[in-house]
């Protein structure tokens, strides 16, 4: 866990070699407690927020502290109540729209990326257990049946027997682990010898089995980061599916298949998010300390994340309040939310017509830091959906140049503006951000606010594996 000593060495980093005081580095009205550093992992992924796997979201606790109506030193008012309207119109994977329907507020997301909507939809849906498990059920059996008598599944059996057997003589655990940290063995040199070794009696059971490793057309996404065996019973999975009746079930198993397919990307176990060059053989793993492999079947990922699903969706169940939550695919600079409420939900959009939308809670991009249509690109290829990457908001292609930061500022502001027609009289804007370039105040005045409070909280207990703490800033917006 990384603690208060560490916070002050990145901000010493940050800032450069120059001494920097405990206040400079943490400031005075920091809130430690909204660092929600006690937390496990299993809290900040509760029940149907870890759906599907989802770069640049917050936690959920942030999320309800400013939503419940507790008051303390620092939140000296509640913003919210039961049966109130929340916009997120950043929606991302839908952290907000879960959280209210845990508290009891209705909900609007917005987002422009299709998979995302899918994704926020899929979470805070009702969902008929015993229906959805009979077609798990179903698939999965189906897809066993694909697969059984299929020689890449012998040959992958034979190449884990193998590699056990290697592993165990030249790799052993915990020692080898400990050689190489101990600097006894040159860990590079030792691993790539015996990536050599291996590799020959790898050639040989490919040409024994008559397996197709790598596919033919490698173009697209689903053509290069998949062998052709995972390819094939990808698509078997998906002809399943698009045969399933229930369009409800159908949106909740093509989310469990993008999950399941995200994790048999042909890499090594250290690029899983990076994905730096596709992995064809087997490799020298200097995460586990020993020769890995790609994977060659996606039948027992689909098994565990078909079981978690499930078991997720009744966790929610019995926190989840009769209210209503909706994720609209659009553009949140100039979307009409009531009238596409009115296609989508006549009931909400009269609720939102008669109360107004109380406020908003969302966490904004950051300027060019995430691909956020890329980082789900073997989805968009694989299901069709359209992408939207030169609407994105702080894309990653545009990096964080001077202009880049100016058209950040331009389109958030123009958010705000738009969304500002559905909001209550006297309405609560919060936005989360690590505001570095100072451009939220640019973004308030832009759009007829004013910063009323500023919330300051260190980032330690991260969703995501990158380990490096920083802060971020709840802006708290209200109009002039």
């Amino acid at each position: 866990m990384v603690n208060k000593d560490d916070l002050v060495r990145y901000y010493k980093s940050y800032y450069g070699e120059r001494e920097v005081s405990w206040k400079d580095a943490l400031g005075e009205d920091l809130n430690w407690a909204l660092s929600f550093d006690y937390l496990k992992e299993s809290d900040t992924t509760k029940h149907v927020h870890r759906l599907h796997p989802y770069k640049g979201k917050f936690i959920p606790q942030l999320v309800e502290y400013f939503l419940d109506d507790h008051t303390d030193e620092f939140k000296r008012e509640a913003f919210f109540r039961r049966g109130d309207i929340v916009l997120d119109p950043f929606c991302g994977s839908g952290t907000t729209l879960v959280q209210a329907k845990e508290l009891g507020i209705h909900a609007i997301g917005v987002d422009i990326s299709a998979f995302n909507t899918l994704i926020s939809n899929v979470k805070v849906s009702s969902v008929h257990l015993a229906d959805l498990h009979f077609h798990v059920l179903e698939i999965t059996k189906a897809l066993k049946k694909f697969v059984y008598d299929s020689q890449h599944l012998r040959f992958e059996t034979a190449l884990t027997e193998y590699l056990n057997e290697y592993n165990t003589k030249y790799f052993p655990s915990p020692e080898f682990k400990i050689q190489a940290r101990n600097k006894e063995i040159n860990e590079q040199e030792y691993g790539e010898q015996h990536e050599h070794i291996v590799a020959a009696r790898y050639n040989q059971l490919v040409a024994e089995f008559g397996i197709t490793i790598r596919q033919t057309n490698q173009e697209r996404f689903l053509g290069k980061w998949y062998l052709q065996p995972v390819r094939e019973e990808i698509d078997f999975v998906f002809e399943q599916i698009k045969a399933v009746e229930n369009v409800h079930i159908k949106k909740i198993l093509t989310v469990m298949l993008s999950r399941t397919i995200r994790s048999c990307r042909a890499t090594t176990h250290a690029d899983l998010a990076t994905l730096v060059e596709p992995v064809a053989a087997p490799y020298y793993c200097a995460k586990h300390g020993k020769i890995c492999k790609p994977l060659f079947s996606i039948v027992s990922w689909w098994e565990r994340y078909s079981k978690d699903t499930i078991q997720r969706f009744s966790d929610f169940a019995k926190l989840s309040t009769d209210t209503m939550q909706v994720c609209l695919n659009g553009n949140s600079e100039t979307i009409d939310i009531v009238s596409l409420l009115e296609k989508r939900d006549p009931e909400f959009a009269n609720l939102a017509k008669q109360q107004k939308v109380r406020g908003i809670f969302s966490s904004p991009p950051y300027v060019g830091l995430i691909d956020y249509h890329e980082q789900h690109a073997y989805a968009y290829d694989l299901f069709g959906f359209e992408r939207k990457d030169d609407q994105e908001i702080g894309s990653m292609a545009k990096k964080q140049s001077k202009k880049a930061q100016q058209d950040y500022v331009q389109g958030i502001s123009n958010v705000l503006n738009n969304t500002k027609r559905f909001l209550a009289d006297n309405y609560d804007i919060f936005l989360v951000a690590n505001d570095k370039n100072n451009l939220y105040p640019d973004i308030a005045a832009n759009a007829g606010m004013t910063i009323a409070n500023q919330y300051k909280r260190p980032v330690l207990n991260r969703t995501e594996k990158d380990k490096g703490a920083y802060s971020e800033t709840i802006f708290h917006l209200k109009g002039r």
